[in-house]
């Protein structure tokens, strides 16, 4: 009776949580609402006495992809109000699944209320079942072959996500570790030594030829200026 109260009850927040993901328009709360999903995910696979599998829900998802995915949505600019136009032309793929799942849940529950034997409640596991264990030997002895195959295809995604991303374009920066490791301090620092007595000199010496060049300067701009004040003199006599 607990264990049925505590399944409705992780299941109902969980569907909260997933109606949350889907409807909240700040992605650091949707993003939220998906770690509270992965929690109350695990909390179900506890009352089925997985408790690996709960544990590994929480630290690989929970404390690994989530905290990236946080990372990356507040690091990205992300333009909200463009990302929603165009929204409704989705709706039909998203209510074909939604419907499916329904169907699903539905016929779930209806073989449940048949006692059914294929869907019956589980039987508890003896004190000294181990989980894990049972995992390891099945993972690692029928089912080899398509773990291995998973493994090939997560590493052809990952060194396909890296290709797409670091191919050369215009204006793109590439670190070039070679010349970074083969840089010597002569090429990029260069030491002179000066004398604080002929370094005050020399600007104080640069300091006199800048005040001598502006002065000159403007003598040269007030003569000009009387030279036009006399030919202006000039035509106005003429006249």
């Amino acid at each position: 009776m607990i264990t049925s109260l505590l399944f409705y009850a992780f299941s109902l927040i969980l569907v909260l949580s997933a109606l949350g993901v889907i409807t909240s328009r700040n992605p650091v709360h949707s993003a939220l609402f998906l770690v509270l999903a992965f929690v109350q995910s695990a909390m179900l696979w506890l009352l089925l006495e997985a408790e690996f599998l709960a544990v590994v829900l929480v630290l690989v998802y929970v404390g690994a992809v989530m905290v990236l995915f946080l990372f990356v949505v507040m690091m990205l600019d992300i333009n909200v109000e463009e990302l929603r136009t165009g929204f409704t032309r989705y709706v039909p793929i998203g209510a074909a699944v939604a419907f499916v799942v329904v169907l699903e849940i539905g016929h779930v529950i209806w073989f449940r209320s048949q006692d059914v034997l294929a869907v019956a409640t589980p039987e508890p596991y003896p004190a000294g079942y181990s989980n894990t264990q049972a995992l390891g030997s099945v993972l690692y002895t029928e089912h080899v072959y398509a773990f291995e195959l998973a493994a090939m295809i997560l590493l052809l995604a990952i060194v396909a996500a890296i290709t797409l991303t670091m191919r050369r374009r215009p204006g793109l920066k590439v670190q070039n570790i070679a010349r970074q490791v083969a840089v010597r301090r002569e090429d990029r620092v260069r030491l002179v030594k000066v004398d604080p007595a002929s370094g005050a000199a020399s600007s104080e010496k640069e300091s006199r030829s800048a005040s001598n060049k502006s002065l000159s300067e403007s003598k040269k701009t007030r003569s000009a200026s009387n030279e036009s004040g006399t030919a202006a003199q000039d035509s106005s006599a003429g006249e």
